[in-house]
């Protein structure tokens, strides 16, 4: 039996698209796409009664609702002066105007562009907002100050459908650019509409545009995403904003307690700013979800609501959490970012929480706001793990940090329960993680207890020969030093470090030969080198862990794999990545069998190396050394070795990065893909070369 013919639609006879807006005829009662008919979706809300082209032949044109008030985002209602004044409507934006305010100048720092930099914000902390009167030394590149939304256009192109929101309704609608543009340009305005969510990474526009230094060097997007995650990475770092006279957008806390950076090319802006104190976040959050919002002017809540004026050319940084209101004062053109940073790590999950609590729709959150925290929480791991090793003290915003996001991680996990959607990334185990970072916490608190009665103390963060967070600096450039420095094993400082200038050079071998394979340089793969080794292997699995623990040998197994092999039973390798898993008790196991097998591995050792150069790949071990490292060997007959760790080992390239050239893919387009196809076939030809490796030389 032939299927039942889907009902067609419209003068353009279409079967019904959920993606396009569309209006009924109030006298034959077809549905109508507006883009058809020309009716933009925010002109539907003025219409009464629609009449279709058809219709309005016999019936004439639709007949449009009573404009009754001017203070009601219903402008239907009567004005019996009995509602008051709404947010955004016409009567609301004169009172604004007219109200006086505490000057933002209480609050505000104002710099020249070339003092805005890290150092100086991991200094004096980034609290209070920044004003910078002038374009120089921040770093940014815009269009010139003539550039038109008609030029908006031609870069971004017309068919862009954005976010439109209509100002005296306080309602959010799209339509196309063009439709905007058209808007715009009208001699007659017949409302007020606002552009403040185009994000124009993935167009033409984004080559224009260059976001200010400390935005990218702070960004944990452009930090710690790793360019191989199964996440699609975030865009939030360039959004312009194209306002008419008399918009407004009411008070709010930028998504996942972003900070925030503005410049105003043209026009004006004026920010209405609220600190994020205890008290001020609690009345944000009883506000936000009353169902009188829209009635209360926020500023009226609290102690002080400061006005601070932007004119054309002035740049502006927002920090984390302040609460904050924009009226366009005349017609504005204004580029802004959004972006994590470590400073205020404690309020950025304060505001990621408390949005949560507030139901926010996806749609206004920071997209894979918890994955960026698992990627931020495995880097600071490292960082921690390096700063104690140099015997220096982190700076106090990264303890608070650290201990603010172990708090929220644990809790995620615990709500995973219940609500299954994970953001843990691959290769991240989530339970290991937490322990490490707990334990990094807990040597720091022993150290300044140790310190408060007398012993040496540690050296703090920016002083003598304290760098500052080495996850500000470009950690590659770093690496001999550091490989070096993993030379000393952290429980043995007894021990006179050695230079380990042969393994440099086998260390630097192996990243040309991963280049050879095509292999990213940050992709996180293991290696197995056999140059001048005809009987032993060398697994390379993240070198700088596994010379701080002395010695390592490892299979061609993923991140999450390696983590499993901690278990007595012996299984089969693979090259398959696998989802991450957490059974604890096998480093438990591990470390139970590696007493037992201490002599056996040092055995095993002497006598792959004697005869061989293989010595120093092994870090030169003493007895002791052997001891305190972590390699697990079965050497029973038939079996394969078994490999396992007993603790987390940092990666040999944290995902730490520079933005990529390659222009963005947005984020619908890679919305559950891995981006990066070829990473796989490497996996498999690095699989091919371990096995041939395996049968023809070695033991394994």
């Amino acid at each position: 039996m032939a299927m039942a013919a889907a009902p067609l639609y419209c003068v353009c006879r279409q079967s019904y698209d959920v993606s396009r807006f569309m209006i009924e005829c109030d006298i034959c009662n077809d549905w109508f796409h507006g883009s058809c008919v020309q009716v933009e979706e925010h002109h539907a809300v003025d219409i009464d009664v629609y009449h279709c082209p058809k219709c309005d032949v016999q019936h004439g044109p639709s007949l449009m609702k009573k404009h009754n008030n001017w203070h009601r985002h219903d402008y239907t209602e009567p004005d019996d002066g009995s509602r008051p004044v709404q947010a955004g409507t016409s009567v609301f934006v004169r009172e604004l105007q007219n109200r006086t305010f505490p000057s933002a100048d209480e609050i505000m720092v104002q710099m020249q562009g070339h003092q805005v930099t890290q150092k100086y914000l991991e200094k004096q902390g980034f609290r209070y907002p920044i004003t910078v009167p002038k374009l120089d030394g921040l770093g940014l590149k815009l269009p010139p100050s003539s550039f038109s939304v008609r030029d908006v256009e031609e870069y971004v192109g017309g068919d862009k459908i954005v976010d439109v929101i209509d100002v005296a309704r306080q309602a959010d609608s799209k339509m196309k650019l063009r439709e905007f543009v058209k808007y715009y340009y009208k001699p007659y305005r017949p409302k007020v509409l606002n552009v403040i969510s185009l994000e124009f990474s993935d167009t033409k526009m984004a080559e224009l545009v260059v976001v200010p230094d400390i935005a990218q060097k702070m960004s944990w997007v452009e930090n710690y995403w790793p360019d191989d995650s199964f996440f699609p990475k975030p865009f939030v770092q360039k959004y312009c904003l194209m306002g008419v006279k008399d918009s407004y957008t009411d008070f709010h806390i930028d998504f996942g307690g972003t900070s925030v950076w503005y410049h105003v090319l043209w026009g004006e802006k004026i920010f209405y700013l609220i600190k994020p104190t205890q008290a001020n976040l609690a009345l944000y959050e009883a506000w936000s979800s009353s169902p009188n919002q829209s009635e209360v002017f926020f500023g009226d809540k609290v102690d002080k609501c400061y006005k601070c004026v932007v004119p054309q050319g002035t740049t502006v940084l927002i920090p984390t959490g302040w609460i904050h209101a924009v009226l366009t004062s005349q017609d504005c053109m204004a580029f802004g970012g959004n972006f994590l940073h470590n400073l205020n790590i404690g309020m950025q999950l304060r505001c990621y929480e408390m949005e949560r609590r507030l139901k926010t729709p996806d749609l206004f959150k920071f997209p894979y706001f918890e994955a960026i925290c698992w990627y931020v929480a495995k880097n600071l791991l490292e960082t921690l793990k390096e700063l104690r090793e140099d015997n220096c003290q982190p700076p106090a915003y990264l303890t608070e940090g650290v201990k603010a996001l172990i708090t929220a991680l644990k809790n995620w996990l615990k709500r995973e329960v219940t609500e299954p959607a994970s953001e843990v990334p691959d290769h991240i185990r989530p339970n290991r993680l937490i322990k490490e970072l707990t334990k990094e916490i807990r040597y720091l608190e022993e150290e300044q207890q140790s310190g408060a009665g007398g012993s040496k103390p540690m050296k703090s963060q920016g002083s003598g020969g304290c760098p500052l967070t080495r996850s500000t600096l470009d950690r590659a450039s770093h690496h001999a030093r550091r490989t070096a420095r993993r030379l000393r094993h952290h429980h043995h400082h007894h021990h006179a470090p050695k230079t380990p200038s042969n393994l440099e050079i086998l260390e630097l071998h192996t990243r040309q030969v991963l280049k050879r394979l095509e292999v990213g340089p940050f992709e996180e793969v293991r290696v197995l080198t056999h140059y001048h080794l005809p009987h032993a292997a060398l697994f390379f699995e993240r070198v700088n862990s596994d010379l701080r623990k002395g010695t390592a040998v490892y299979s061609d197994i993923s991140d999450s794999e390696s983590e499993e092999r901690c278990s007595t039973q012996v299984t089969n390798r693979t090259s398959s990545p696998k989802g991450p898993v957490s059974p604890s008790h096998r480093g438990r196991e591990c470390r139970a069998e590696l007493s037992q097998r201490i002599q056996e591995n040092k055995n095993f050792m002497d006598s792959q190396s004697s005869g061989s150069n293989s010595s120093e790949a092994w870090g030169d071990q003493s007895p002791s050394r052997a001891a305190s490292s972590p390699l697990c060997l079965d050497p029973s007959p038939g079996t394969d070795y078994q490999y396992c760790e007993t603790t987390l080992s940092p990666p040999l390239h944290p995902s730490k990065r520079s933005a990529p050239n390659t222009p963005p893919i947005s984020n619908q387009a890679t919305k559950g893909k891995r981006p990066k196809k070829g990473m796989a076939t490497t996996k498999q030809r690095l699989g091919k070369i371990l096995k041939l490796s395996r049968n023809n030389h070695f033991l394994l």
